[in-house]
Formats: C-alpha cells, structure tokens, sequence
C-alpha cells in the first residue's frame, strides 16, 4: 500500500463463494443492516489445504495443453464461450517476478493461446512511489522467457484522463464522495480494524454531490497533501463482504510518475482501475487468484455503477512452494545484508533467479500444467518442483563428463604421447543429438570419490589392485600405487595400468565405469571451471515459522564450491550449439546467441549444470540446476 493509501480491514470475514454484487449504487441506510449471508459459488467449493510429495517414480509426460481441457478452466470457459478471448496478465512493476507468477503467466496467456485468443501485459503503475524502470523491463523479459508474446503491451497509467472521467461521473451519479477522515477515524468506520465492533458510514459521505465534485477537483489541484483526502465508493458498508465498505477510489501521492511526469497529483487505486481497464480492453475473461475472489463483488460493482462493459472475473488457487520465501521484503533484506548474490541469486525463487540456475522455460510451464489449474490452495515442496526439472532436462539436454574434485591417474604402461580419440555420444537414447570426441591419454583425472586406499566388497570402483572400467575407454585400468600429501592426508596422484589385453584374447569386463578427462594440451583438456552446488536456502519447510525467523532458519551449507573441477572438451560444441533446449522462449535464439543459462547438459553422475553469467574468458563457472536424483534427507 503507497504512502497515501487509505488503510483497509486488517480481518476478513468468512470468504463468500463468488456473489456478484447489486449493480446499483446502494446507500446506507439508518438502521444498522446484519451482514448479508454468502451466496453460493457457481465454481467447484475449494479444497481444503494440502501437501504434495515428490512421486517416486517420473510420470509419463502429460499433454501441454491438459490444464485447458479440463478441471477449472474447462469450466471458466464453459461459463462464457466467448467469440474471441482477451485475458491479461496485469503485474504491478514494484518487484520481480517469482514462481509463483509464473501460474498466472501461464494461465492467462496460456488459455488465450489455447482458444486462439489474444493477452495483454498490462503493467498496473498507479503507484509511482514503488514503481522502476528495471521492474517493467525485466517482467516483460520473463513473459518472453517463457515463451509468451503479448497482443500489446499497455499501461493503467494510458487510462489515466478516462479514469478521471469516470470518477467525475460516478460522484455526479452519487456513487462517489470526498472524504477526510484520517486513518484511525476510517479504521473505526470499518469496524476498528479487527471487524469486531459496528461499522459506521463517514460523516462526509452524504456531502452534496457538487461539493465532492469541488473538492475532488480540489484533490487535483492541490489543496490537500498525502493522506488529507480520499475519494471513496459509495458502496455499502453494511454488507458482510469488507470489498464493499466505501473503498478507495483515488489517494494523492507527492511522486512524479515515470510515464505522466508531473501532470497528475491524484492516482486511482486497484480497486478503482483494474476492473476499468479490463473494461477498456474488452478482456473476455479476468483470471486472477483467490484472494481476489471478495473483490469480484466491488469489480462488478463498479462496471455497472458507471455504465460500461463487466469483463467475466474467476479465481483460481495460487502457487505456493514450501521451503522459500517470496516477499518482496523479505527477499529484499536477503539481497541487502548480503545473504544471497542479488536477486538473481540461483538459490532464489525469483524468475530471474531461477532462470540464471538454469531452469528452463519449458520444465517451469510443465510444472505449472502438471499441477493443473483449480480454486484450491496447495502447498508444493521444493522436491516435487525439482523432479519435474530433472525429468524435463533428462530428455532435452546432452551428457559430458564432469569431475568435481580430481586427481590424477599417471597410467604408466602407456607412452607419454599416448592419445586415443574416443568418441561419446551426448545422448545414450537420441541419435540425433550427435556425438564428439575425447582425447584418452597417459594422465587422466577421475573423481576423488571414485578411489578408496583401502578396498571394500561393496565398494566397486578403483581401489589399489582393482580394476575400473573409464566411460566409453575399451578396456580398463588397475590401480597400482598412490601417493599421499603428509600434511593433509590427501591422496595426490594414483598409478595405473591400462589392461589392454594381448590380441586375441579377451578381458574381463570391469563391474562398474566412471567418468574421467583426459589431460592433452593439444586438445585444451582438461576444460578447468568452477562448479557451484545449490541447496535450498533455508533448513525447514515454512522459514517464516522458524524460531527466531527466516534470517535465523539460513541454511549455512545452501552452496557449496569445487575451483578446481574439469569438463571435458565437449562443452565447446554445446556451447555452439545451445540453447539446451530449443523451446519456448529460448527457441528463437540464434545458434551461439543464447544467453550463459541456455547452456545445459547432464555431468554424468553428478547432476545437471549451466553456464554462470559470472564465466569470463580465463574460467568456466558451473551451477547445478538439479541433482541426478532427489537427494536424501530432503
């Protein structure tokens, strides 16, 4: 709420199911009314709140367009089977988009698309004391991003003279009054802020029409300051519902606007304007969540009082993940004591972040359309949203091979110019995804965890004495001699041989392959990155209950740093070749245009990784999007 705001109730009522409210302009009467009893919904009765588990098995792949098929917008449509379908998508530019603006991305545009219709982004500036350029730019990226195109882009702020017009003649048809009334004084009107003690009309609300018109150009003008005066809707402040209790239509904000300059002293509210602006752009259909489902009363409300068109308005449940944080403030506090690298962070839920984790477009909306569309509230865990990422990567992106933490192997039976190209497919499955070449040498490097100084029968990788077969190499190699660092303990190269068999003979098929990079400085291989591991943020699943607050619920352990890991040389073609994959709003990109998170691919037997923003020409920075498999103890 800006500065100038009128307060509101901090209670709610128990929530009607959907009653459209009289389209007349109703007046208090003397004696004080009961609240009005709900009307029934005509959506389906919402659920109750639950939680979602992770599947344990990946599902088959659902059909994209199912959440349109069936269930709530199936039956939104049934309601009204308009001739063309207008939705918008209509975000106030005070913040970043996060996850959970991506359900309302992808229904709006989403149901639009599906009945060949048309969406507006409609950015809702009516309060320019909030309001940034970087807001709008970087939410019309992320529409974008996820594959959607805007029928237009447009402002509330382009309606600014017709919404005046329309308040002039809503006051003019005694719908409308001044009031100057302070906040505490309207906070008792509205039952004393709790909604516990009777509500009252304000003393100004049955001023003559020409003085509310007088002093509402007064407003205009400037003879009031911030918070000195309000026009409010002469609704009625007996109804049960508090979007009826003579909201705010217009509050003066000191705050040059960043599209209309100075012209404007005054601003329309939401409740003023979003229903108005739906009007203006013939929206067939206003889909919004269910915290807005009070408003559909004063949305219609105000539609008939000033005689224009009344889009259809329906309400579905929000997306919320468990294990994060969403708040504008919250994530804002985040940013600035340091917690997180910005608002891009990877560990954050914001679009942006995700996006730089290397998200894909197309994992998030299948997400979405996994989860289908209805009026319940359902609170997901992180580990249901990551399983839908891995199934969706699993399918779409390449496969190379990363080691975090090396050590190299001197396999000593072979020359020191030895060099084998062995080639490897970046996708065991899909022929088409093409294949590359590695160099084994003399020296290679193998994952730290893979070797143990002593052995172990259920330990099947190298051990001294042991055989291990390397990914794609013919024949394996046996761990002969190690050395060790005295100070640290830390193995520091392993001896080898390779057990090419004499011709003729055949070998012993090793019982389990690794993955390695070789070391040839023809080859620039081993590629040196660095390789940032991602885990949730915070420790429990509701951070805003955590004793002592969300700041005190940090996960100490959310990143974790390998400088000195290798890749093999294959990401050189991936990185031509990218964006991983060529789908929704990446698929347009130009071959070797894609931004750093489009480079995808799976570390065979690590995880799935993107490039970082943060690589320059001397270093390779890695984040892991998601583990290959839902990792224990989450």
């Amino acid at each position: 709420m800006a500065d100038g705001d009128m307060p509101q109730t901090a209670v709610l009522p128990e929530r009607p199911k959907g009653a459209p409210g009289e389209s007349n302009v109703s007046k208090l009467t003397k004696a004080q009314k009961a609240p009005k009893p709900p009307k029934p919904a005509k959506e389906p009765k919402p659920q109750p709140v639950k939680k979602e588990k992770a599947p344990n098995v990946p599902a088959a792949p659902m059909d994209p367009k199912s959440m349109f098929k069936e269930g709530f917008l199936k039956s939104v449509y049934g309601e009204k089977s308009a001739e063309k379908v207008v939705t918008r998508f209509p975000p106030e530019p005070n913040g970043y988009l996060h996850i959970g603006h991506s359900k309302a991305i992808a229904i709006n545009f989403g149901f639009a698309r599906y009945h060949d219709g048309v969406c507006y982004l409609r950015f809702d500036d009516t309060n320019p004391e909030a309001e940034e350029e970087k807001y709008f730019t970087a939410i019309e990226d992320m529409v974008r991003w996820l594959g959607f195109k805007p029928y237009k882009v447009t402002y509330s702020s382009d309606n600014f003279d017709e919404l005046y017009r329309l308040a002039e003649r809503l006051i003019q048809k005694d719908g409308a009054y001044v009031c100057e009334c302070d906040d505490e004084e309207i906070k008792r009107q509205r039952g004393g802020g709790e909604g516990k003690s009777p509500r009252y009309a304000c003393k100004h609300r049955d001023r003559p029409t020409e003085e509310s018109l007088a002093e509402f150009r007064a407003m205009r003008d400037g003879k009031y300051k911030p918070k000195e005066a309000f026009l409010r809707m002469k609704q009625d402040i007996t109804d049960g519902n508090p979007q009826m209790w003579d909201l705010a239509a217009y509050r003066i904000l000191d705050k040059e606007h960043h599209r209309t300059g100075k012209k404007w002293r005054i601003y329309p509210t939401y409740d003023f304007t979003h229903c108005l602006c739906d009007s203006f752009e013939n929206i067939s259909h206003s889909l919004c969540t269910t915290e807005f489902q009070l408003s559909r009363v004063s949305y219609e409300w105000l539609c008939d009082a000033v005689e224009v068109y009344k889009p259809m308005q329906r309400e579905y449940g929000r997306l919320n993940l468990t294990g994060i944080v969403l708040s504008k403030r919250k994530l804002l506090e985040l940013v600035k004591k340091g917690y997180v690298r910005g608002w891009d962070d990877p560990r954050l839920y914001t679009l942006i972040g995700l996006r730089r984790r290397g998200i894909p477009p197309g994992a998030i909306l299948s997400f979405v359309n996994e989860l289908g569309v209805s009026t319940a509230l359902t609170n997901i865990q992180i580990t249901r949203f990551e399983q839908t990422v891995r199934r969706y990567l699993e399918q779409t992106v390449p496969r190379l091979m990363l080691v975090l933490d090396p050590i190299p192997v001197i396999i000593d039976n072979l020359p020191e110019d030895y060099v084998e190209e062995v080639e490897l497919p970046f996708s065991p499955k899909d022929p088409t995804f093409g294949s590359h070449t590695v160099p084994f040498t003399k020296t290679v490097y193998i994952d730290r965890s893979d070797f143990r100084e002593e052995d172990s029968k259920d330990f099947f990788r190298l051990a001294p004495e042991k055989s291990v077969g390397l990914l794609k190499v013919p024949f394996p190699i046996k761990a002969t001699s190690f050395e060790k660092d005295e100070a640290s303990g830390k193995v520091t190269s392993i001896h080898a041989t390779y057990e090419k068999p004499a011709e003729g003979t055949a070998f012993k098929k090793p019982k389990t392959y690794i993955q390695w990079v070789g070391s040839s400085p023809k080859h620039k291989s081993p590629v040196n990155v660095e390789v940032r591991i991602f885990n949730p943020l915070f420790k429990s699943e509701n951070p805003d209950s955590a004793p002592g607050g969300y700041l005190a619920d940090i996960n100490s352990n959310s990143e974790e740093n390998y400088q000195n890991a290798m890749l093999e040389i294959g990401i050189d073609e991936i990185k031509e070749r990218a964006p991983w994959p060529e789908e929704e709003g990446e698929k347009d990109v130009k071959k070797g245009d894609a931004g750093w998170e489009s480079v995808r691919f799976q570390g065979l037997r690590v995880g799935y990784f993107c490039i970082d923003k943060d690589s320059d020409g001397g270093k390779v920075v890695l984040n892991r999007i998601v583990s290959l498999k839902e990792d224990a103890g989450k």
